[in-house]
């Protein structure tokens, strides 16, 4: 691209949005373009963005709490005053594109962008949209969706010449391009052996650490399985106790509190067993990893559930409802996927079918096209 763009983004709260939204930059700066980034300075973006190398730009905003109206008066005037800031910053030149990723930090830079003329992109990550981008979608030129159930909901949100696209669920290169051979080595792996990954995420991992731990005598009992085992923070203690796993079954069963190398651990895995976050399907589709996938039942709108049947429509993951857990259903999917290496295979190249390691690159295009400068 001979042109290069000056590309804002606002991204933060959570991981489940700023990943995605540095998977973006990533791609646009190989593209050649300048991104710059506007955040919280007390969340997790302030930490993430200037580590991935991005310029960060502090603004202070706060939601709306709807159980306490009065609220709405500091977080408008934190609304407004952030406004005043981003106009400030960008006085001089403004930015070709502004992109936002459904967290409250970005309705300030969709207000002001909107305001000045310049073309808005949003993305959505669930398959329910966030309040955030439903109420930014009016202002956009174009709605990007991870998922195409969650194109109905902005059908009365958006103007009569926007576009609502289906792109993915953008992931970072550090993950699709992690190395099985790399990811057994670090975690003590052999190659021709069975890899089963476990992670339950930050919210509600414990009936998924009950359920595989009561499952410990039968997992074991196969002589070429290993399992890594990412307890969550919380979990991590009462996991190792009740495994309580001897000196020989540790060099088979890796327990730890969280995976730091979550790339690595996904293309050494033969087989996932997880919750249904978004970005967690995002990675296991993008690496095309087989998966069992219990949703976590108290989800907004049980929006994991409806993240899952992505997966599971495409023949690519089994679904398992939470109060399953405790069935033989549980035991049946788990061990007889860790037991069929052919449906595993099958259901692999139904993930690579989906093309989620192209939802950067998808999304991208977008953003550019968007700033007129793609077809």
């Amino acid at each position: 691209m001979a042109d290069s763009l000056r590309v804002a983004i606002a991204a933060g709260g959570t991981a489940g949005h700023i990943n995605p939204a540095l998977a973006l930059a990533e791609e646009l700066r190989a593209r050649g373009h300048e991104v710059e980034f506007f955040g919280q300075p007390t969340r997790l973006e302030s930490t993430l963005v200037p580590k991935a190398g991005f310029p960060f730009n502090p603004i202070d905003v706060t939601g709306f709490d709807r159980s306490r109206p009065w609220t709405l008066v500091s977080a408008l005037w934190r609304m407004h005053a952030a406004e005043r800031t981003i106009g400030a910053h960008f006085a001089q030149v403004k930015p070709d594109v502004a992109v936002g990723f459904g967290a409250y930090i970005e309705l300030p830079l969709i207000n002001w962008c909107h305001k000045q003329g310049v073309p808005c992109v949003i993305h959505e990550q669930n398959s329910v949209p966030g309040l955030a981008n439903k109420t930014s979608a009016g202002k956009v030129k174009t709605v990007c969706v991870s998922l195409p159930v969650a194109i109905d909901a902005f059908r009365d949100k958006v103007s009569a010449d926007t576009q609502i696209v289906v792109t993915g669920n953008p992931v970072r290169k550090s993950v699709i391009g992690a190395s099985r051979a790399d990811g057994r080595r670090d975690f003590g792996v052999p190659e021709d052996a069975t890899m089963l990954l476990v992670f339950g995420g930050s919210l509600g991992a414990r009936h998924l650490n009950q359920g595989v731990c009561a499952l410990k005598d039968e997992l074991l009992s196969r002589p070429d399985l290993y399992v890594v085992h990412s307890t969550g923070k919380a979990d991590y203690d009462s996991v190792v106790k009740e495994l309580a796993l001897t000196k020989e079954q540790q060099a088979r069963w890796r327990v730890m509190p969280y995976i730091d190398k979550m790339g690595e651990a996904l293309a050494a895995a033969d087989l996932v067993l997880s919750r249904a976050g978004a970005s967690s399907v995002a990675e296991i589709a993008a690496l095309a990893v087989p998966s069992m996938l219990v949703p976590y039942p108290f989800a907004t709108a049980d929006h994991q559930t409806t993240n899952a049947r992505y997966l599971v429509d495409a023949g690519a993951a089994v679904l398992l409802a939470d109060d399953a857990i405790d069935t033989p259903a549980f035991r049946e999917d788990l061990l007889g996927l860790v037991d069929d290496s052919a449906r595993r295979d099958a259901m692999r190249k139904a993930a690579r079918g989906l093309g989620q390691d192209k939802a950067a690159v998808a999304l991208a295009d977008q953003v550019e096209s968007a700033a007129a400068l793609k077809g």
